[in-house]
């Protein structure tokens, strides 16, 4: 089953009906959390860009981080309170790694209230198709999970070296992406980078949902044309729950389309 696809080409603007984003005063107080619920942006950003006041991603309803090892112990019940709605998880590396805090992120994460999905960094020095067992027998396929993510960027320093050509990496991103959405009835996410979707990904893969890196200038700058679902717009930000700093995100779209996008895609 194919994850439908957001067709929202603007800035989106607000519900008709306003909408109420909970910012409590002592967020430890906030759980259990009722299912649904929206949180507002209380993020800080230790470098942050002015996009623009159209662009600002403080025009989205709906925010979000992904994480892996890196950011340690994860408070979750403070972080949803800080604004993320979701959290995209780092769970496997090529075809043998798996983050060692994959498990323990994926459990409280959704026992926090988010919406969690897992995301796979993709080594070009494996065949796809070994990445791809790897990832689903450390991944659950549970109901409500968010679309898996296919993490494809160049990594300086990653052992593997190679640089494929364009024809080959559609190839082997095609494999991957193939194999899960059969085992878990979801069209993957692609996430990339400006510098990898310049050189192989521009005008590819139009009827799949993208998750884009842009933290300089906003998409409709660095991918001209390309819709998407995700954007990653910080890498330097600060919120409490987290030690050090953590990737934010937005959903492109409003509270409605947040809540209609999650009941068709979520497993």
């Amino acid at each position: 089953m194919a994850a439908p696809r957001i067709e929202l080409d603007t800035v989106p603007t607000p519900d008709t009906k306003p909408i109420a984003l909970i910012a409590p005063s002592n967020p430890m107080k906030a759980t259990p959390f009722a299912p649904g619920q929206i949180y507002g942006r209380r993020f800080r950003d230790a470098k942050p860009i002015n996009f623009g006041k159209a662009a600002s991603p403080r025009n989205f309803a709906v925010h979000g981080v992904d994480v892996s090892r890196w950011q340690g112990e994860i408070d979750w019940p403070k972080l949803r309170t800080q604004g993320a709605n979701f959290a995209y998880i780092k769970a496997t590396d090529g075809g043998d790694h798996l983050d060692p805090m994959f498990r323990k992120n994926w459990r409280a994460a959704e026992a926090a209230g988010l919406r969690r999905g897992a995301y796979h960094f993709f080594y070009w020095c494996r065949t796809a198709g070994e990445q791809a067992d790897w990832f689903i027998r450390n991944v659950p396929k549970v109901a409500g999970a968010l679309p898996p993510v296919i993490d494809v960027e160049y990594n300086g320093e990653s052992s593997c070296k190679r640089r494929l050509s364009r024809a080959k990496t559609l190839e082997k991103m095609q494999v991957f992406m193939d194999k899960l959405e059969r085992h878990y009835g979801q069209r993957p996410i692609i996430y990339t980078a400006p510098d990898f979707y310049r050189d192989n990904l521009r005008g590819e893969f139009l009827d799949y949902p993208f998750w884009l890196r842009a933290v300089a200038e906003p998409p409709s700058k660095v991918y001209p044309g390309r819709k998407w679902v995700f954007w990653q717009y910080s890498g330097s930000g600060l919120s409490h729950g987290v030690e050090g700093k953590i990737d934010l995100n937005v959903f492109r779209g409003s509270a409605s389309d947040w809540h209609r996008w999650v009941s068709r895609s979520a497993g």
